[in-house]
């Protein structure tokens, strides 16, 4: 053993799992442990005549001559990979650590990693041959480590995302859309599904939206399978993704052709039915009626093919606008559409009154003009329609019903609604015949005014109500009763109550020349659809010009509903018109929903106790209670109060005592033509 074998440190040293020498700073070898003696082969002699540079290969020889340079100048520890030349020729890689010890020698410590540099080159070839396969699948493919950073895509993935250019390497979802801008929303997607996958902790399937390279969204379907290590922490992340996009359309296009028509674009017979059942199961629990409206064109089969397709489209374009909330509009083939209206009313009378309102409406949009090809068609429409109540008639059965209803229309002419339950159909054609009627007598004056006495206490009179008589041509003299509600239902109260405005306009301007009547005012009732005209107010500033009326002599009387409906609107009309002279009255007040908030905003005149409450005053308390609430409130207000129905002396007694006194009833005097009216005043006691 030498010297240097001796020392006491280097006794520790010899018997060290891995290979360790000692050299000057020249590299001449000054000791060796036994571990470096059974790996190289060589004797402790043989050795010790050597250089570190004679047990590297040749070509290693100058770099490695370099690094022991650098170690004995900066004197840091220094790490680096060699291979070790045995004494018979074998080269064995080895991880050297070299460090400058305080004599100035060098310590160096190698230890063999010929099994991790063999692992190193299986973990390597196992690499090319998975890359060499992931190239092979054409779905996009993606690897990501613990940290959702990105270890290896494939080229469908490169182009998917756009990152040929791109250093995708070891980077997560969030650093690439700093890079990528456009697939911020993708990434930012992909970030969400990640940790979905980690937190289920098996295969997640999802659906993510990509841009491709037009701006187009594609249809991703993505696997993504996270794994783990021993100990549960996340290890990688295997992420699959397949572009599904025509496979979506090719769904979408086969859901188009089993549920909607290829023409319209509307739902087909098959969804409709699907439609229809819903409607049925949920009328049994609201209990409202709906309806099926069966639309057939009239002579439809005149058409040529194509124009006969752009007549389709353009008629479903227009009642596919008109469609309210709740309806739904289906083309059942051919030239029939079919509009299924959900919960319309309990009463069985008033759902037909809306569903008829609805196909009338519909068969004014079918007989609009029509252009085609530079010219004008013009078409029209049989409707047959049958209501719905409960499951007790099947979807097919309710289109059947609906379709024999249809025959019935075109029987009777065409361009014509029936129902197809009789009596429906009967009440209808009553009504319609009603409203025909009304319409002719409008025109041909069949109208009348009659006009009732308001009085005070002392049965003076202080102005008239006019109301509205129809002398029906063959039914005799009508109240409002028997027709207002056709009248407001039609539309056809606007232009009869602008008649019953002129005609008490004309009156007062012929009364303007009778000592006793040239200043009674007229409280004229308006409608709350003829109130919210646009027009309302120019309407009434031309009706006094043309008519010389003096506006203070007008009192408009209005409900509170038509009050209520839109209050800036009403009150805006209100002012204007106030600024002319007319005063109003608030009809059939107590009976709706009134807000004292709203009523403080109104330009009122006056408040008219509905005589509901007047008819029980002295017999029901609740009555009462409210009688003398309004009386009360409308002394609050500065408003004046007037009671109808008065009757009795009792009513009249009990209304004076509490504050109310002035009246309108039969005790006074029942509503008379103009003539009774006008042989009344002398015997009046004047003004």
């Amino acid at each position: 053993m030498t010297k240097s074998q001796s020392d006491p440190t280097k006794i520790a040293l010899r018997f060290a799992p891995d290979v360790v020498f000692i050299t000057e700073a020249n590299g001449h070898i000054v000791f060796a442990n036994d571990n470096t003696l059974l790996i190289l082969g060589y004797t402790l002699p043989e050795l010790i005549k050597m250089s570190v540079l004679d047990i590297v290969p040749p070509d290693w020889r100058e770099i490695y001559a370099q690094r022991l340079a650098q170690v004995a100048n900066d004197g840091k520890r220094h790490t680096i990979e060699i291979r070790l030349i045995t004494k018979n020729a074998q080269k064995i890689p080895m991880e050297l650590s070299v460090v400058m010890m305080p004599n100035g020698q060098l310590y160096g410590a190698c230890r063999d990693i010929s099994e991790r540099k063999k692992t190193e080159a299986k973990l390597k070839e196992l690499n090319k041959n998975l890359t060499a396969l992931i190239e092979t699948i054409p779905d996009p493919i993606f690897l990501k480590d613990g940290e959702g950073r990105w270890l290896l895509i494939n080229e469908p993935a490169k182009k998917l995302f756009n990152l040929e250019a791109i250093d995708w390497y070891r980077k997560t979802d969030l650093e690439l859309a700093e890079l990528q801008p456009d697939f911020r929303p993708a990434y930012e997607g992909c970030v969400k599904d990640d940790l979905l996958a980690w937190k289920k902790g098996s295969l997640l399937v999802t659906e993510e939206y990509i841009p491709d390279q037009h701006g187009d969204m594609r249809t991703m379907e993505v696997l993504k399978m996270p794994t783990f290590e021993a100990n549960g922490q996340r290890k990688g992340l295997v992420i699959i993704g397949r572009d599904i996009t025509e496979h979506k359309r090719s769904q979408q296009r086969i859901h188009e052709l089993a549920y909607f028509d290829p023409v319209t674009k509307l739902p087909n017979r098959r969804m409709l039915i699907e439609g229809i059942e819903h409607a049925c199961s949920a009328s049994v629990g609201s209990g409202l009626y709906g309806a099926l409206l069966l639309l057939d064109l009239d002579h439809f089969k005149s058409f040529s093919s194509d124009r006969g397709d752009q007549l389709l489209r353009e008629i479903a374009r227009r009642l596919n606008e008109d469609l309210s909330e709740g309806y739904t509009l289906a083309c059942v083939g051919g030239d029939e559409f079919v509009i299924l209206m959900e919960s319309l009313n309990s009463y069985v009378e008033h759902a037909a009154e809306l569903a008829e309102r609805h196909a009338k409406k519909l068969c004014t949009l079918v007989n609009l003009p029509f252009h085609c090809n530079g010219q004008t068609i013009r078409s029209t429409a049989s409707i047959g329609i049958t209501l719905l109540r409960g499951t007790q008639d099947s979807a097919e059965d309710l289109i059947k019903q609906a379709k024999v209803a249809v025959e019935q229309a075109k029987s009777a002419g065409r361009n014509a609604i029936h129902f197809f339950n009789p009596s429906i159909q009967s009440t209808l054609n009553a009504r319609n015949a009603l409203e025909h009627e009304l319409r002719y007598s409008l025109e041909h004056q069949h109208f009348e005014l009659y006009y009732q006495m308001q009085v005070d206490v002392h049965h003076r009179i202080l102005g008239a109500e006019v109301l509205l008589r129809w002398n029906h041509p063959s039914k005799g003299l009508l109240a409002p009763g028997s027709f207002i509600d056709i009248c407001e239902e039609s539309g056809l109260i606007i232009p009869i109550g602008q008649w019953v405005l002129e005609s008490a306009c004309r009156q007062l301007k012929l009364w303007q020349k009778h000592p006793q009547l040239r200043d009674l005012p007229l409280s004229i009732n308006v409608s709350a659809k003829q109130f919210h005209q646009v027009n309302f107010v120019s309407q009434i500033r031309r009706t006094l010009l043309e008519s010389g009326a003096k506006p203070s002599q007008i009192k408009l009387e209005l409900t509170e509903s038509s009050m209520l409906e839109n209050v800036e609107d009403t009150v805006a009309k209100m002012n204007e018109l106030k600024l002319m002279g007319i005063r109003f009255s608030l009809d059939d007040f107590g009976t709706g929903h009134s807000s004292l908030l709203y009523l403080k905003r109104l330009p009122l005149d006056q408040i008219k106790i509905d005589q509901s409450f007047v008819r029980d005053i002295s017999t029901d308390a609740s009555d009462a209670v409210i009688v003398k609430a309004i009386i009360s409130m409308s002394d609050a207000m500065g408003l004046n109060v007037i009671a109808e129905g008065v009757e009795t002396a009792e009513q009249r007694n009990f209304l004076d005592d509490h504050g109310c006194h002035v009246f309108q009833g039969y005790l006074f005097g029942r509503p008379v033509p103009l003539q009774e009216f006008e042989a009344l005043i002398p015997h009046s006691g004047g003004q």
